[in-house]
């Protein structure tokens, strides 16, 4: 008879870094590019595309060309965003 072991967790928060942007919108593949996750365009196609583990607002996201707006997140892994605009509305 196998035995049941119980395994107690604790999942550790994600805090939302803000990413600035000068622009009314910003591109997915161009905000991957801004925070450092991604080194080149390609890299960030490989991300989007195959590797699909890119989330905008909560869901996987794989276009590379969506607009990201002032309060979209974006996460990938452990790290995590908030879109935030500089320009006066």
């Amino acid at each position: 008879m196998a035995k049941t072991i119980k395994v107690k967790a604790k999942i550790a928060a994600i805090e939302n870094k803000p990413l600035f942007i000068r622009t009314p919108y910003i591109e997915l593949q161009a905000a991957l590019k801004l925070c450092n996750i991604a080194q080149t365009g390609g890299h960030a196609k490989i991300l989007i595309t195959e590797e699909k583990c890119v989330f905008v607002n909560g869901e996987i996201c794989e276009m590379r060309g969506k607009k990201l707006y002032s309060g979209d997140t974006l996460r990938v892994g452990r790290e995590s965003f908030v879109i935030e605009s500089m320009q006066k509305e």
